[in-house]
């Protein structure tokens, strides 16, 4: 059976040959799409964009502020906000951008870089699980946005809020919800989903909380946990939390991107001036790395891999597409674009700066950085505070592109049927 990853790749060489897909709709349920790596399988979407970008279907002015992505599920969007000094779940009608409930999950969170929550919630059927700022976690009813259960993840399993706050988006895996307090208690944890009652804590770790999120991954046939602490790339045992593995990582001020995973193989990536890593592990769970370099060092957009090569930005590089089994660059672009956030769809990439809020449509293709639409944010929010940027990710699904900056939530229609 062709794995997803060779499909998207094979699905890129039949592109020329195609005029206009039917759309192929996919919700956007979790952090990074429904697997987890920033791809979706949504079809039918626009090659190009007309000058001035996509049309803009609705805002909503009044999301709240923080930098929390939404997710998407049937008809309904789902993003937390800082609103009256109290962080919420709020829902919406993803078809008018209406309110529909929101719900209290904590205190405000604030620092100079921007206040409130800054993770993406997690729905798993009639649920949400939400992780607050200052560590809460809550499962909230996804009809009613009553909150089933909560726990602490300082009070309650010995961790600490990070610098920057919490910023992790809840992992749900049968069963279990998985984050990552830190601390000596154990830095993994995982909860019975339907009770909130703690299953396993991972005493072999006592690293402190950064910023990455978990992931699963299936290693020569059986399941692990892996996550990338600021100090050590490790893999953990989904039964009771025992470090099955781990490799050194020189993280410094704020380990952010999620671990990529294909095959045995585990990618990782931090800025600050650290690089990136790619590791392969055996049958017997022994980590080898297969190479260690700078090609790539993202702060927070994030990387995306598509068939064989990580695209993204680079600290100090630009954009970069970078051969995942080498480690070596393919291409660069350093001047049509500055820093920012990546997500793929139908065969493009949609590029976000920080800075100037700009939104660029670019082919997704091992060959160049090949533009095919840009336009720049419009409203931005008068609220966000000196340090902070445009740092919440893009979002594509059900033919629209999602962009948040602070209490803005802009839907865009990138459909091709229309």
């Amino acid at each position: 059976m062709m794995s997803r990853q060779a499909f998207l790749a094979t699905k890129l060489s039949l592109l020329s040959l195609v005029c206009v897909a039917p759309l192929m709709a996919a919700d956007w349920p979790q952090w990074l799409g429904a697997q987890r790596d920033g791809l979706t399988s949504e079809t039918g979407l626009l090659d190009s964009w007309p000058e001035g970008g996509p049309p803009s279907v609705w805002i909503n002015r009044d999301v709240g502020l923080g930098y929390s992505g939404p997710a998407i599920v049937e008809g309904k969007i789902y993003l937390m906000g800082l609103r009256g000094g109290v962080e919420q779940l709020i829902a919406l009608d993803e078809a008018s951008g209406d309110e529909l409930w929101s719900t209290d999950l904590g205190p405000a969170y604030t620092n100079d870089w921007g206040d409130g929550p800054r993770g993406t919630p997690t729905v798993d059927g009639e649920r949400i699980y939400v992780l607050a700022a200052e560590g809460r976690l809550s499962c909230v009813d996804r009809s009613t946005g009553k909150v089933d259960w909560s726990i602490e993840l300082v009070a309650d399993l010995g961790g600490a809020i990070p610098v920057w706050g919490y910023s992790e988006s809840p992992l749900i895996d049968g069963d279990l919800v998985l984050v990552t307090p830190g601390g000596e208690q154990g830095a993994i944890v995982a909860l019975d989903k339907n009770m909130g009652k703690v299953v396993w804590q991972s005493s072999d770790l006592d690293d402190g909380a950064h910023y990455s999120s978990l992931v699963v991954a299936m290693l020569h046939g059986k399941k692990q946990y892996v996550q990338l602490l600021e100090k050590r790339l490790v893999g953990v045992d989904p039964s009771d939390g025992a470090l099955l593995w781990e490799v050194p990582w020189p993280g410094r001020v704020a380990v952010i991107p999620t671990p990529i995973v294909q095959g045995n193989q585990i990618y990782v990536t931090t800025g600050y001036g650290v690089g990136c890593m790619l590791v392969e592990i055996d049958a017997e769970n022994n980590a080898e790395v297969l190479y260690d370099n700078k090609v790539m060092k993202n702060h927070h957009g994030g990387v995306v891999l598509l068939g064989a090569h990580i695209f993204g930005h680079s600290d100090s590089v630009g954009w970069v597409c970078q051969d995942f089994a080498t480690g070596e660059r393919v291409w660069r672009e350093r001047s049509e674009l500055g820093k920012g956030a990546i997500a793929y769809a139908d065969g493009h990439f949609y590029c976000l700066s920080e800075d100037e809020g700009e939104v660029v449509l670019i082919a997704a293709s091992p060959d160049s950085w090949e533009e095919r639409g840009r336009f720049t944010l419009t409203p931005q929010t008068e609220q966000r505070k000196p340090k902070g940027k445009v740092w919440t990710h893009p979002v594509i699904a059900n033919g629209r592109l999602y962009l948040r900056d602070q209490e803005l939530l802009q839907a865009f229609d990138v459909s091709a049927a229309r």
